[in-house]
Protein backbone atom coordinates (compact mmCIF):
# COMPACT_ATOMS: atom_id res chain seq x y z
CA UNK A 1 0.00 0.00 0.00
CA UNK A 2 2.25 2.51 -0.88
CA UNK A 3 -0.77 5.37 -1.64
CA UNK A 4 0.47 8.40 -3.59
CA UNK A 5 4.47 9.27 -3.73
CA UNK A 6 6.32 11.95 -5.54
CA UNK A 7 6.23 9.78 -8.62
CA UNK A 8 2.38 10.19 -8.69
CA UNK A 9 2.77 14.38 -7.99
CA UNK A 10 5.28 14.61 -10.80
CA UNK A 11 2.93 12.61 -13.18
CA UNK A 12 -0.11 14.65 -11.59
CA UNK A 13 2.02 17.85 -12.45
CA UNK A 14 3.15 17.50 -15.72
CA UNK A 15 -0.39 16.06 -17.09
CA UNK A 16 -2.13 18.95 -15.94
CA UNK A 17 0.67 20.89 -17.87
CA UNK A 18 0.44 18.80 -21.18
CA UNK A 19 -3.65 19.14 -20.91
CA UNK A 20 -2.99 23.37 -21.00
CA UNK A 21 -0.25 23.37 -23.75
CA UNK A 22 -2.69 21.18 -25.71
CA UNK A 23 -5.70 23.64 -25.06
CA UNK A 24 -3.06 26.29 -26.31
CA UNK A 25 -2.20 24.44 -29.03
CA UNK A 26 -5.67 24.01 -30.48
CA UNK A 27 -6.47 27.87 -30.25
CA UNK A 28 -6.94 29.95 -32.80
CA UNK A 29 -5.94 33.16 -32.74
CA UNK A 30 -8.51 36.35 -34.40
CA UNK A 31 -11.62 34.87 -33.39
CA UNK A 32 -14.46 36.45 -34.61
CA UNK A 33 -17.79 35.83 -33.24
CA UNK A 34 -19.27 32.33 -33.68
CA UNK A 35 -16.21 30.57 -34.28
CA UNK A 36 -15.60 30.79 -30.61
CA UNK A 37 -19.29 29.07 -29.93
CA UNK A 38 -18.93 26.63 -32.56
CA UNK A 39 -15.50 25.95 -33.76
CA UNK A 40 -14.29 27.03 -37.04
CA UNK A 41 -15.58 23.30 -38.57
CA UNK A 42 -12.21 21.79 -39.01
CA UNK A 43 -12.72 19.62 -35.68
CA UNK A 44 -13.92 15.78 -36.65
CA UNK A 45 -16.82 14.10 -36.03
CA UNK A 46 -15.42 11.82 -33.91
CA UNK A 47 -13.44 14.17 -32.04
CA UNK A 48 -16.77 15.62 -31.22
CA UNK A 49 -18.77 12.60 -30.36
CA UNK A 50 -15.79 11.79 -27.48
CA UNK A 51 -16.51 15.62 -26.23
CA UNK A 52 -20.12 14.85 -25.67
CA UNK A 53 -19.29 11.22 -24.14
CA UNK A 54 -17.18 13.38 -21.55
CA UNK A 55 -19.79 15.89 -21.44
CA UNK A 56 -21.99 13.63 -20.03
CA UNK A 57 -19.90 11.45 -17.77
CA UNK A 58 -19.08 13.69 -14.89
CA UNK A 59 -16.17 12.99 -12.58
CA UNK A 60 -18.85 12.55 -9.86
CA UNK A 61 -20.30 9.77 -11.88
CA UNK A 62 -16.53 8.33 -12.38
CA UNK A 63 -16.28 8.07 -8.70
CA UNK A 64 -20.17 7.04 -8.13
CA UNK A 65 -20.89 4.54 -10.51
CA UNK A 66 -18.44 1.61 -9.36
CA UNK A 67 -19.06 3.33 -5.85
CA UNK A 68 -22.84 1.62 -6.07
CA UNK A 69 -21.96 -1.34 -7.96
CA UNK A 70 -19.68 -1.85 -4.62
CA UNK A 71 -21.81 -1.19 -2.20
CA UNK A 72 -24.85 -2.70 -3.84
CA UNK A 73 -26.12 -4.17 -6.88
CA UNK A 74 -26.31 -3.33 -10.82
CA UNK A 75 -29.71 -1.40 -10.64
CA UNK A 76 -28.48 1.98 -11.54
CA UNK A 77 -26.27 0.37 -14.68
CA UNK A 78 -30.01 -0.01 -16.05
CA UNK A 79 -30.30 3.55 -16.37
CA UNK A 80 -27.55 3.58 -19.33
CA UNK A 81 -29.80 1.48 -20.98
CA UNK A 82 -31.92 4.99 -21.29
CA UNK A 83 -29.59 5.67 -24.20
CA UNK A 84 -31.36 2.84 -26.43
CA UNK A 85 -34.47 5.29 -26.00
CA UNK A 86 -32.54 8.52 -26.11
CA UNK A 87 -30.80 8.43 -28.82
CA UNK A 88 -32.80 7.30 -31.62
CA UNK A 89 -35.54 9.32 -30.63
CA UNK A 90 -32.71 12.43 -30.45
CA UNK A 91 -31.11 11.58 -34.05
CA UNK A 92 -34.85 10.99 -35.58
CA UNK A 93 -36.94 13.92 -34.67
CA UNK A 94 -34.93 16.61 -33.27
CA UNK A 95 -30.98 16.11 -35.65
CA UNK A 96 -33.03 16.88 -38.32
CA UNK A 97 -34.33 20.30 -36.86
CA UNK A 98 -31.04 21.71 -35.36
CA UNK A 99 -29.21 21.06 -38.71
CA UNK A 100 -32.02 22.41 -41.00
CA UNK A 101 -32.29 25.60 -39.03
CA UNK A 102 -28.65 25.97 -38.07
CA UNK A 103 -28.93 27.06 -34.88
CA UNK A 104 -26.49 29.22 -32.53
CA UNK A 105 -27.47 27.69 -29.18
CA UNK A 106 -30.45 25.57 -27.75
CA UNK A 107 -32.74 28.19 -27.00
CA UNK A 108 -32.03 29.91 -30.52
CA UNK A 109 -34.40 27.11 -31.46
CA UNK A 110 -37.34 28.16 -28.83
CA UNK A 111 -36.92 31.76 -30.46
CA UNK A 112 -37.51 30.23 -34.01
CA UNK A 113 -40.10 28.27 -33.11
CA UNK A 114 -42.64 30.41 -31.07
CA UNK A 115 -41.09 34.16 -32.45
CA UNK A 116 -40.78 34.60 -28.38
CA UNK A 117 -37.37 35.96 -27.78
CA UNK A 118 -38.86 35.55 -23.91
CA UNK A 119 -38.74 31.82 -23.99
CA UNK A 120 -35.14 32.38 -25.65
CA UNK A 121 -33.70 34.11 -22.53
CA UNK A 122 -36.03 32.29 -19.98
CA UNK A 123 -34.32 28.77 -21.86
CA UNK A 124 -30.94 30.54 -21.46
CA UNK A 125 -31.28 31.33 -17.71
CA UNK A 126 -32.33 28.28 -16.42
CA UNK A 127 -29.47 26.48 -18.42
CA UNK A 128 -27.35 29.05 -16.65
CA UNK A 129 -28.39 28.71 -13.04
CA UNK A 130 -27.84 24.78 -13.88
CA UNK A 131 -24.56 24.97 -14.89
CA UNK A 132 -23.18 27.41 -12.73
CA UNK A 133 -24.33 24.98 -9.87
CA UNK A 134 -23.00 22.43 -11.97
CA UNK A 135 -19.53 22.95 -12.50
CA UNK A 136 -18.92 24.18 -8.86
CA UNK A 137 -20.27 20.57 -7.29
CA UNK A 138 -18.25 18.67 -10.25
CA UNK A 139 -15.25 21.15 -9.18
CA UNK A 140 -15.76 20.53 -4.91
CA UNK A 141 -16.45 16.84 -5.10
CA UNK A 142 -13.14 15.26 -6.95
CA UNK A 143 -11.01 17.85 -5.10
CA UNK A 144 -12.04 16.66 -1.89
CA UNK A 145 -11.35 13.04 -2.88
CA UNK A 146 -8.14 13.65 -4.10
CA UNK A 147 -7.60 16.33 -1.13
CA UNK A 148 -8.20 13.40 0.71
CA UNK A 149 -5.72 10.75 -0.48
CA UNK A 150 -2.88 12.89 -2.08
CA UNK A 151 -2.65 15.24 1.63
CA UNK A 152 -2.62 18.47 -1.04
CA UNK A 153 -4.60 21.33 0.14
CA UNK A 154 -8.47 21.18 -1.31
CA UNK A 155 -8.48 24.64 -2.24
CA UNK A 156 -5.11 24.65 -3.86
CA UNK A 157 -6.92 22.16 -6.14
CA UNK A 158 -9.93 23.53 -6.81
CA UNK A 159 -8.11 26.74 -7.45
CA UNK A 160 -5.55 25.34 -10.18
CA UNK A 161 -8.48 23.39 -11.60
CA UNK A 162 -10.31 26.33 -12.22
CA UNK A 163 -7.23 28.25 -13.63
CA UNK A 164 -6.51 26.03 -16.24
CA UNK A 165 -10.30 25.58 -17.56
CA UNK A 166 -10.27 29.06 -17.53
CA UNK A 167 -7.35 29.94 -19.35
CA UNK A 168 -8.04 27.84 -22.28
CA UNK A 169 -12.04 27.86 -22.23
CA UNK A 170 -11.11 31.97 -22.39
CA UNK A 171 -8.34 31.87 -25.33
CA UNK A 172 -9.53 28.67 -27.46
CA UNK A 173 -13.22 28.69 -27.39
CA UNK A 174 -14.63 25.66 -28.05
CA UNK A 175 -11.99 24.32 -30.70
CA UNK A 176 -10.10 24.11 -27.46
CA UNK A 177 -12.59 22.64 -25.48
CA UNK A 178 -13.21 20.27 -27.89
CA UNK A 179 -9.75 18.92 -28.40
CA UNK A 180 -8.90 18.75 -24.43
CA UNK A 181 -12.12 16.71 -23.89
CA UNK A 182 -11.19 14.17 -26.53
CA UNK A 183 -7.48 14.14 -24.70
CA UNK A 184 -9.18 13.59 -21.40
CA UNK A 185 -12.21 10.92 -22.87
CA UNK A 186 -9.61 8.87 -24.56
CA UNK A 187 -7.21 8.85 -21.65
CA UNK A 188 -9.93 7.87 -19.16
CA UNK A 189 -11.27 4.97 -21.38
CA UNK A 190 -8.06 3.68 -21.61
CA UNK A 191 -7.23 4.12 -18.09
CA UNK A 192 -10.13 2.72 -16.58
CA UNK A 193 -10.79 -0.55 -18.65
CA UNK A 194 -6.85 -1.14 -18.30
CA UNK A 195 -7.84 -0.75 -14.55
CA UNK A 196 -10.72 -3.45 -14.16
CA UNK A 197 -8.27 -6.01 -16.46
CA UNK A 198 -5.12 -5.08 -13.19
CA UNK A 199 -8.20 -5.84 -11.17
CA UNK A 200 -9.01 -9.08 -12.55
CA UNK A 201 -5.71 -10.22 -12.65
CA UNK A 202 -5.27 -9.70 -8.95
CA UNK A 203 -8.97 -11.29 -7.85
CA UNK A 204 -8.69 -14.52 -6.75
CA UNK A 205 -10.28 -16.37 -9.25
CA UNK A 206 -10.50 -13.64 -11.51
CA UNK A 207 -13.53 -12.70 -13.80
CA UNK A 208 -15.18 -15.90 -12.90
CA UNK A 209 -15.52 -14.53 -9.33
CA UNK A 210 -16.75 -11.93 -10.38
CA UNK A 211 -19.48 -13.49 -12.66
CA UNK A 212 -19.88 -15.27 -9.68
CA UNK A 213 -20.65 -12.63 -7.11
CA UNK A 214 -23.10 -11.23 -10.01
CA UNK A 215 -25.17 -14.68 -10.40
CA UNK A 216 -25.17 -16.12 -6.91
CA UNK A 217 -24.17 -13.26 -4.66
CA UNK A 218 -26.76 -11.32 -5.22
CA UNK A 219 -24.97 -8.19 -6.66
CA UNK A 220 -26.50 -8.02 -10.27
CA UNK A 221 -30.48 -6.99 -8.94
CA UNK A 222 -31.78 -7.57 -5.36
CA UNK A 223 -34.62 -10.09 -4.92
CA UNK A 224 -37.12 -7.10 -3.71
CA UNK A 225 -36.33 -5.13 -7.19
CA UNK A 226 -39.40 -5.12 -9.04
CA UNK A 227 -38.67 -5.06 -12.91
CA UNK A 228 -42.42 -3.74 -13.86
CA UNK A 229 -44.51 -1.66 -11.79
CA UNK A 230 -48.61 -1.27 -13.24
CA UNK A 231 -47.78 2.14 -11.32
CA UNK A 232 -45.41 4.17 -12.91
CA UNK A 233 -44.78 7.15 -10.18
CA UNK A 234 -43.18 3.78 -8.17
CA UNK A 235 -39.84 2.66 -8.90
CA UNK A 236 -38.77 -0.12 -10.97
CA UNK A 237 -36.39 -1.53 -13.68
CA UNK A 238 -38.95 -0.42 -16.28
CA UNK A 239 -39.39 3.16 -15.05
CA UNK A 240 -35.71 3.98 -14.59
CA UNK A 241 -35.00 2.86 -18.52
CA UNK A 242 -37.66 5.08 -20.00
CA UNK A 243 -37.45 8.06 -17.25
CA UNK A 244 -33.32 8.04 -17.90
CA UNK A 245 -34.20 7.56 -21.45
CA UNK A 246 -35.80 11.23 -21.49
CA UNK A 247 -33.16 12.70 -19.17
CA UNK A 248 -30.80 12.28 -21.44
CA UNK A 249 -32.42 13.12 -24.19
CA UNK A 250 -33.56 15.88 -22.39
CA UNK A 251 -29.74 16.72 -22.29
CA UNK A 252 -29.18 16.05 -25.91
CA UNK A 253 -32.04 18.18 -26.42
CA UNK A 254 -32.29 20.73 -24.54
CA UNK A 255 -28.56 21.49 -22.42
CA UNK A 256 -26.46 23.81 -24.46
CA UNK A 257 -23.49 22.36 -23.60
CA UNK A 258 -24.33 18.60 -25.57
CA UNK A 259 -26.52 20.55 -28.00
CA UNK A 260 -23.67 23.63 -28.77
CA UNK A 261 -21.36 20.37 -29.91
CA UNK A 262 -24.18 19.82 -32.83
CA UNK A 263 -23.71 23.33 -33.75
CA UNK A 264 -20.23 22.50 -34.91
CA UNK A 265 -21.86 21.20 -38.07
CA UNK A 266 -25.04 20.78 -40.53
CA UNK A 267 -24.03 17.96 -41.30
CA UNK A 268 -27.06 15.25 -40.54
CA UNK A 269 -24.62 11.67 -41.18
CA UNK A 270 -22.19 13.32 -39.28
CA UNK A 271 -24.54 14.20 -36.07
CA UNK A 272 -26.16 10.73 -36.43
CA UNK A 273 -22.30 9.27 -36.10
CA UNK A 274 -21.59 11.88 -33.36
CA UNK A 275 -24.84 10.21 -31.35
CA UNK A 276 -24.44 6.85 -31.66
CA UNK A 277 -20.41 6.62 -31.35
CA UNK A 278 -21.15 8.56 -27.96
CA UNK A 279 -24.06 6.18 -27.11
CA UNK A 280 -21.65 3.16 -27.64
CA UNK A 281 -18.89 4.59 -25.34
CA UNK A 282 -21.72 5.46 -22.79
CA UNK A 283 -22.85 2.13 -21.89
CA UNK A 284 -19.16 0.38 -23.03
CA UNK A 285 -17.92 2.86 -20.04
CA UNK A 286 -20.85 2.11 -17.60
CA UNK A 287 -20.38 -1.16 -17.89
CA UNK A 288 -16.86 -1.43 -16.92
CA UNK A 289 -17.65 0.74 -14.10
CA UNK A 290 -20.09 -1.78 -12.72
CA UNK A 291 -17.55 -4.43 -13.33
CA UNK A 292 -14.85 -2.65 -11.42
CA UNK A 293 -17.66 -2.38 -8.59
CA UNK A 294 -18.21 -5.60 -8.26
CA UNK A 295 -14.36 -6.50 -9.15
CA UNK A 296 -13.50 -4.49 -5.63
CA UNK A 297 -16.67 -6.12 -3.85
CA UNK A 298 -14.70 -9.42 -4.43
CA UNK A 299 -11.44 -7.98 -4.24
CA UNK A 300 -11.52 -6.39 -0.91
CA UNK A 301 -13.25 -9.49 0.70
CA UNK A 302 -10.03 -11.50 -0.37
CA UNK A 303 -7.87 -8.32 1.02
CA UNK A 304 -7.70 -5.85 3.30
CA UNK A 305 -9.22 -2.48 2.89
CA UNK A 306 -7.53 0.56 2.41
CA UNK A 307 -7.97 4.22 3.99
CA UNK A 308 -10.13 6.27 3.12
CA UNK A 309 -12.68 3.72 1.66
CA UNK A 310 -16.12 5.51 1.87
CA UNK A 311 -18.06 4.10 -0.88
CA UNK A 312 -17.92 6.86 -3.23
CA UNK A 313 -14.29 6.84 -2.51
CA UNK A 314 -13.34 3.05 -3.01
CA UNK A 315 -12.24 3.16 -6.40
CA UNK A 316 -10.17 6.40 -6.03
CA UNK A 317 -8.61 4.86 -3.30
CA UNK A 318 -7.80 1.11 -4.89
CA UNK A 319 -6.30 3.65 -7.76
CA UNK A 320 -4.35 5.00 -4.91
CA UNK A 321 -3.61 2.45 -2.82
CA UNK A 322 -2.93 -0.91 -5.13
CA UNK A 323 -2.15 0.32 -8.87
CA UNK A 324 1.54 0.76 -9.69
CA UNK A 325 3.43 3.70 -8.88
CA UNK A 326 2.93 6.11 -11.95
CA UNK A 327 0.02 4.47 -12.77
CA UNK A 328 -1.79 5.77 -10.02
CA UNK A 329 -0.83 9.07 -10.46
CA UNK A 330 -2.09 9.32 -14.52
CA UNK A 331 -5.50 7.90 -13.32
CA UNK A 332 -5.68 10.42 -10.45
CA UNK A 333 -4.50 13.34 -12.69
CA UNK A 334 -7.36 12.06 -15.34
CA UNK A 335 -10.25 12.15 -12.53
CA UNK A 336 -9.04 15.89 -11.75
CA UNK A 337 -8.38 16.57 -15.43
CA UNK A 338 -11.87 15.32 -16.27
CA UNK A 339 -13.61 17.55 -13.89
CA UNK A 340 -11.18 20.16 -15.74
CA UNK A 341 -12.49 19.52 -18.95
CA UNK A 342 -16.17 19.20 -17.78
CA UNK A 343 -16.09 23.00 -16.43
CA UNK A 344 -14.07 24.07 -19.27
CA UNK A 345 -17.38 22.94 -21.49
CA UNK A 346 -19.39 24.40 -19.15
CA UNK A 347 -17.99 27.80 -19.24
CA UNK A 348 -18.17 27.85 -23.12
CA UNK A 349 -21.59 26.94 -23.25
CA UNK A 350 -22.56 29.60 -20.74
CA UNK A 351 -20.29 32.01 -22.26
CA UNK A 352 -22.40 31.58 -25.44
CA UNK A 353 -26.04 31.24 -23.90
CA UNK A 354 -25.55 34.55 -22.28
CA UNK A 355 -23.82 36.54 -25.37
CA UNK A 356 -25.97 34.82 -27.96
CA UNK A 357 -29.17 34.22 -26.15
CA UNK A 358 -29.24 37.24 -23.64
CA UNK A 359 -27.00 40.05 -24.26
CA UNK A 360 -27.86 40.11 -28.25
CA UNK A 361 -31.62 39.72 -27.48
CA UNK A 362 -31.71 42.48 -25.23
CA UNK A 363 -29.09 44.73 -26.41
CA UNK A 364 -30.79 47.02 -29.28
CA UNK A 365 -27.74 47.60 -31.42
CA UNK A 366 -26.52 44.57 -33.34
CA UNK A 367 -23.23 42.72 -31.76
CA UNK A 368 -20.38 42.64 -34.23
CA UNK A 369 -18.64 38.99 -34.05
CA UNK A 370 -15.80 40.67 -32.40
CA UNK A 371 -17.94 42.41 -29.43
CA UNK A 372 -19.95 38.98 -29.03
CA UNK A 373 -16.30 37.22 -29.10
CA UNK A 374 -15.11 39.86 -26.09
CA UNK A 375 -18.61 39.12 -24.10
CA UNK A 376 -17.92 35.49 -24.20
CA UNK A 377 -14.12 35.75 -23.06
CA UNK A 378 -15.34 37.92 -20.00
CA UNK A 379 -18.25 35.91 -19.55
CA UNK A 380 -16.12 32.86 -19.16
CA UNK A 381 -13.65 34.84 -16.89
CA UNK A 382 -16.23 36.26 -14.97
CA UNK A 383 -18.17 32.59 -14.12
CA UNK A 384 -14.85 30.85 -14.16
CA UNK A 385 -13.95 32.84 -10.83
CA UNK A 386 -17.35 32.74 -9.38
CA UNK A 387 -17.97 28.57 -9.49
CA UNK A 388 -14.21 28.94 -7.70
CA UNK A 389 -15.31 30.67 -5.08
CA UNK A 390 -18.34 29.04 -4.64
CA UNK A 391 -16.77 25.79 -4.80
CA UNK A 392 -14.40 26.46 -1.85
CA UNK A 393 -17.18 27.63 0.09
CA UNK A 394 -19.18 24.13 -0.76
CA UNK A 395 -15.41 22.39 0.65
CA UNK A 396 -15.19 24.23 3.81
CA UNK A 397 -18.59 25.17 4.39
CA UNK A 398 -21.09 23.57 6.62
CA UNK A 399 -23.95 24.10 4.15
CA UNK A 400 -24.09 20.00 2.97
CA UNK A 401 -28.17 20.82 3.18
CA UNK A 402 -28.18 23.79 0.92
CA UNK A 403 -25.53 21.88 -1.57
CA UNK A 404 -28.34 18.92 -1.50
CA UNK A 405 -31.20 21.72 -2.30
CA UNK A 406 -29.57 23.02 -5.12
CA UNK A 407 -28.40 19.51 -6.91
CA UNK A 408 -31.87 18.53 -6.66
CA UNK A 409 -33.46 21.82 -7.87
CA UNK A 410 -30.62 21.26 -10.91
CA UNK A 411 -32.39 17.76 -11.67
CA UNK A 412 -35.87 19.65 -12.23
CA UNK A 413 -34.25 22.17 -14.85
CA UNK A 414 -33.71 20.01 -17.75
CA UNK A 415 -36.37 18.15 -17.06
CA UNK A 416 -39.01 20.94 -17.22
CA UNK A 417 -37.48 22.47 -20.63
CA UNK A 418 -37.64 19.07 -22.46
CA UNK A 419 -40.95 19.77 -21.97
CA UNK A 420 -41.17 22.90 -23.86
CA UNK A 421 -38.88 21.05 -26.70
CA UNK A 422 -40.92 18.65 -27.19
CA UNK A 423 -44.34 20.80 -27.31
CA UNK A 424 -42.76 23.02 -29.93
CA UNK A 425 -41.18 20.08 -32.30
CA UNK A 426 -44.49 17.74 -32.01
CA UNK A 427 -47.12 20.17 -32.54
CA UNK A 428 -48.25 22.48 -34.71
CA UNK A 429 -50.60 23.93 -32.82
CA UNK A 430 -48.21 25.27 -29.78
CA UNK A 431 -47.65 29.05 -29.89
CA UNK A 432 -45.99 31.36 -27.35
CA UNK A 433 -48.90 31.67 -25.05
CA UNK A 434 -49.51 27.96 -24.60
CA UNK A 435 -45.47 27.08 -24.29
CA UNK A 436 -45.40 30.13 -21.30
CA UNK A 437 -47.95 28.83 -19.71
CA UNK A 438 -47.08 25.23 -19.92
CA UNK A 439 -43.44 26.31 -18.61
CA UNK A 440 -44.75 27.48 -15.82
CA UNK A 441 -47.56 24.79 -14.65
CA UNK A 442 -44.69 22.25 -15.35
CA UNK A 443 -42.21 24.04 -13.14
CA UNK A 444 -44.95 24.29 -10.36
CA UNK A 445 -45.89 20.84 -10.30
CA UNK A 446 -42.02 19.52 -10.53
CA UNK A 447 -41.67 21.89 -7.60
CA UNK A 448 -44.34 20.81 -5.76
CA UNK A 449 -43.55 16.70 -6.22
CA UNK A 450 -40.01 17.39 -5.42
CA UNK A 451 -39.83 19.58 -2.81
CA UNK A 452 -43.34 19.24 -0.68
CA UNK A 453 -44.99 15.51 -2.11
CA UNK A 454 -44.14 12.78 0.27
CA UNK A 455 -40.83 10.99 0.32
CA UNK A 456 -40.88 8.06 -2.02
CA UNK A 457 -43.96 9.00 -2.80
CA UNK A 458 -42.95 9.70 -6.70
CA UNK A 459 -39.84 8.38 -8.38
CA UNK A 460 -37.56 10.87 -9.75
CA UNK A 461 -37.21 8.57 -12.76
CA UNK A 462 -40.41 9.62 -13.52
CA UNK A 463 -39.86 13.18 -13.46
CA UNK A 464 -39.15 14.26 -17.05
CA UNK A 465 -42.29 11.57 -18.00
CA UNK A 466 -44.63 13.92 -15.59
CA UNK A 467 -43.13 17.21 -16.89
CA UNK A 468 -43.17 16.29 -20.47
CA UNK A 469 -46.87 15.04 -20.05
CA UNK A 470 -47.88 18.57 -18.49
CA UNK A 471 -45.97 20.65 -20.44
CA UNK A 472 -48.66 18.84 -23.23
CA UNK A 473 -51.51 18.82 -21.38
CA UNK A 474 -51.37 22.41 -20.87
CA UNK A 475 -49.34 23.58 -23.54
CA UNK A 476 -52.01 22.26 -26.24
CA UNK A 477 -55.41 23.38 -25.25
CA UNK A 478 -53.88 27.02 -23.65
CA UNK A 479 -52.76 27.39 -27.51
CA UNK A 480 -55.29 26.35 -29.33
CA UNK A 481 -57.75 28.42 -27.15
CA UNK A 482 -56.04 31.43 -27.59
CA UNK A 483 -55.45 30.64 -31.20
CA UNK A 484 -59.23 31.03 -31.38
CA UNK A 485 -59.65 34.29 -29.31
CA UNK A 486 -57.23 35.62 -31.50
CA UNK A 487 -58.30 34.59 -34.70
CA UNK A 488 -54.51 33.40 -35.30
CA UNK A 489 -53.99 30.85 -37.88
CA UNK A 490 -50.48 30.79 -38.43
CA UNK A 491 -48.95 28.28 -39.06
CA UNK A 492 -45.02 27.16 -37.49
CA UNK A 493 -42.13 28.62 -39.04
CA UNK A 494 -40.22 26.77 -41.54
CA UNK A 495 -38.66 23.15 -40.19
CA UNK A 496 -39.32 23.80 -36.77
CA UNK A 497 -41.60 21.16 -35.83
CA UNK A 498 -40.97 17.15 -37.13
CA UNK A 499 -43.89 17.64 -39.78
CA UNK A 500 -41.98 20.30 -41.56
CA UNK A 501 -39.01 18.37 -41.51
CA UNK A 502 -40.63 15.01 -43.03
CA UNK A 503 -42.63 17.15 -45.77
CA UNK A 504 -39.01 18.63 -46.84
CA UNK A 505 -37.67 15.08 -46.78
CA UNK A 506 -40.26 13.76 -48.88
Amino acid sequence: MQGFTIVDLVILIVYLGAVLLAGLHFAKKDMKGKEYFKGDGTVPWWVTSVSIFATLLSPISFLSLAGNSYAGTWIMWFAQLGMLLAIPLTIKFFLPIYSKLDIDTAYHYLELRFGSKGLRVLGAIMFIIYQVGRMSIIMYLPCMVLGNLTGISVNLLIVIMGVIAIIYSYTGGLKSVLWTDFIQGSVLLIGVTASLVFLIAHINGGFGAITEALTTGGKFLAADQPIFDINLLKDSVFLMIIGAGFNTMGSYVSSQDIVQRFTTTTDTKKLNKMMLTNGALSIFIATVFYLIGTGLYVFYQQNALPPAAAQDQIFASYIAFELPVGVTGLLLAAIYAASQSTLSTGLNSVAASWTLDIQARLTKKELSFEKQTKIGQYVSLIVGIFAIVVSIVLANGGIKSAYEWFNGFMGLVLGILIGTFILGAFTKVANTFGATLAFIASSAVMVGIKYFAPAGAVSIWSYSIISIAVSLVVGIPASMIWRKIKGDYSEPAPNTTIYQTKEHAA
